[in-house]
Order: C-alpha cells, then structure tokens, then sequence
C-alpha cells in the first residue's frame, strides 16, 4: 500500500504528501522553496518550510480526484476501494488538467 507521494508542480518536485495514523501531511521540498520563483501548488497550502498536517485528506488534493462517470471506470478498470481518497488520489492524479502531477512515492516523474 503506498502512504507518500511526490507532488510536482510544472514539472518540478514541489513536495511531499503522506498518509499517516493521524491523517496527512504536506510539506514543501526545501530545493523546490529555495528555487529561482517558487509558487504554492494551492492557495490553501502557501509556500512554508513546515508541514501542513489534517485529519482528512486537504481539499485541494481531493478536488483532482475525478467525479462521476469518469471515476466509476477508474474504480472498474482499477479495482480500487472508492473510499480510500488517498489511493484513488495517487493512481488518478498523475496527468491531470492543471500544473499539479501526484506520483507514488516509487515512481519518478518523467
């Protein structure tokens, strides 16, 4: 079962997000925070050098998973657990519309 993921923003590694006993977490890559113009992947998660910690998965994460029609086929073609957010969040979210890419901790972006 995967519990962390790398969060990409353009291109670029802008952080961590993981799945713990007390919720989650987010924190930023400190090389991503100390780049030439670093840009918060949302404005809910600004730019900080410490981590971000909820109970359930932050909105914004869970806004990428994908609703309806489109999520039942992944749910089909995968065979995920649809109440697992952070799963459907790390095999769903790795080309989504926006700047922001979510892969599994094992997977590089490329």
């Amino acid at each position: 079962m995967i519990n962390k993921a790398k969060i990409f923003y353009s291109d670029q590694l802008a952080g961590y997000l993981e799945k713990n006993d007390n919720g989650y977490s987010y924190i930023y890559d400190m090389a991503y925070l100390k780049s030439m113009y670093p840009k918060p992947i949302s404005q809910t998660l600004p730019l900080s050098e410490y981590p971000y910690n909820s109970r359930t998965l932050f909105s914004f994460f869970d806004g990428l998973i994908p609703e309806g029609w489109l999520l039942n086929l992944a749910l089909a073609h995968w065979k995920i657990k649809g109440t697992d957010r952070f799963e459907l969040l790390v095999t769903l979210c790795r080309d989504t519309i926006g700047a922001v890419t979510v892969l599994p901790m094992e997977e590089e972006n490329g």
